[in-house]
């Protein structure tokens, strides 16, 4: 699902990138565009379902919830910080053009980091000696959490908005910026961080006694949750009672209704690519998605720099359809043969890890 994310994301940014304004009009681009409106919600929820299955894992270790706790929201910050260094990367390879604000640019990567750290707090204060309970209160903060989000979104975005504070956090908020106006294009906490919360009920329901039992039943009902869940964004969006003034309400940025409409899309993908896992051609021999995200970080932060940035392989903005296309097939092709690269070496180091103790033991004292 992950590595599918991977895919939808190179052809959004590479025909974005590259296509002439007159190829913009054009089917392919439309589809494109719809396209790229999944990867940034796949990415954020799938990191809530992975949230689930690494603190469930520390659990069954043995660990107790103050140091899960602990990991997880270390590991979230080093997300945050990483996020942080992509923006200098950027601002150094776009010099002199580039503006000394987009160093603090909010994007996917900051909002992953911060979510992270704040599923940590959740999966703390849920937690406890009992496994089935934990995930049960798992379940309900986590959805707790991503409905006050989804909620709260379009009077932060409108008469609620934190002007009071300087934009680099008030962009956290709304997506401010430097704008003066919260700005569509840009994944602050609200309502991005939903998605994860998110992933991670759902993550703890397939870590549940009965979703475990009846692993085959479990995704077909989220699939068809999924779809009740986008009949009733449908409804609710056509409703005669209104929960927002129509100064407040824009369905297809922040209100709750597209969130809900979104996470069914999700929730029918996730069960689309279990049965393509269990019974597709995903068990024949390589997958390539699969391959991609065991690697998606590397190949998001690498092809940016290839498509968008400075060393972009083709002239951004002037390419046809024919040609964005061949370039969108080469950096497909040199994503999957850096992640294969990436696997392969970790492997290798694995090993010898495994053949030398002596040399882990020498690598883990100077840590």
């Amino acid at each position: 699902m992950r590595g599918l994310a991977c895919v939808l994301m190179f052809q959004w940014h590479c025909y974005n990138s590259w296509l002439a304004p007159g190829a913009r009009n054009s089917t392919l681009y439309v589809w494109s565009n719809l396209g790229g409106t999944l990867p940034a919600p796949l990415f954020i929820f799938l990191s809530g379902i992975s949230f689930a299955l690494v603190t469930n894992k520390l659990r069954e270790k043995g660990i107790d919830r103050t140091s899960v706790a602990r990991t997880t929201i270390l590991r979230g910050a080093e997300i945050y910080g990483l996020g942080l260094l992509f923006r200098v990367q950027e601002f150094v390879l776009g010099l002199p053009h580039s503006p000394w604000t987009d160093l603090l640019r909010v994007d996917v990567l900051n909002i992953l980091g911060l979510t992270m750290m704040l599923m940590g707090v959740i999966c703390w204060l849920t937690g406890g000696d009992d496994a089935a309970s934990s995930r049960n209160r798992g379940i309900a903060g986590a959805l707790i959490a991503a409905a006050v989000v989804a909620l709260a979104s379009p009077l932060l975005w409108t008469t609620l908005r934190p002007k009071w504070l300087p934009w680099p956090l008030e962009s956290y908020i709304d997506g401010v910026h430097t704008f003066g106006q919260p700005q569509t294009w840009l994944f602050p906490m609200f309502p991005w961080s939903a998605f994860a919360f998110a992933g991670l009920g759902v993550g703890f329901f397939l870590l549940s006694d009965i979703a475990t039992r009846k692993k085959d039943l479990a995704f077909v009902g989220l699939g068809g949750a999924g779809v009740v869940a986008c009949t009733l964004s449908m409804v609710f969006d056509q409703s005669p009672i209104r929960f927002y003034s129509p100064v407040v309400y824009d369905y297809w940025h922040t209100s709750p209704n597209f969130f809900l409409m979104r996470c069914g899309i999700l929730l029918v993908i996730l069960s689309l690519v279990y049965a393509w896992c269990r019974w597709g051609f995903a068990q024949r021999g390589f997958s390539p998605l699969i391959q991609l995200g065991q690697t998606s970080l590397l190949v998001y932060w690498v092809h940016i720099e290839f498509v968008y940035g400075r060393l972009s392989i083709l002239p951004k903005g002037r390419c046809g359809i024919a040609t964005a296309t061949l370039g969108l097939a080469v950096i497909f092709t040199a994503m999957l043969a850096l992640s294969v690269w990436r696997t392969r070496r970790k492997k290798r180091q694995a090993t010898a890890l495994r053949v030398n103790p002596a040399t882990a033991a020498a690598i883990a004292g100077s840590v």
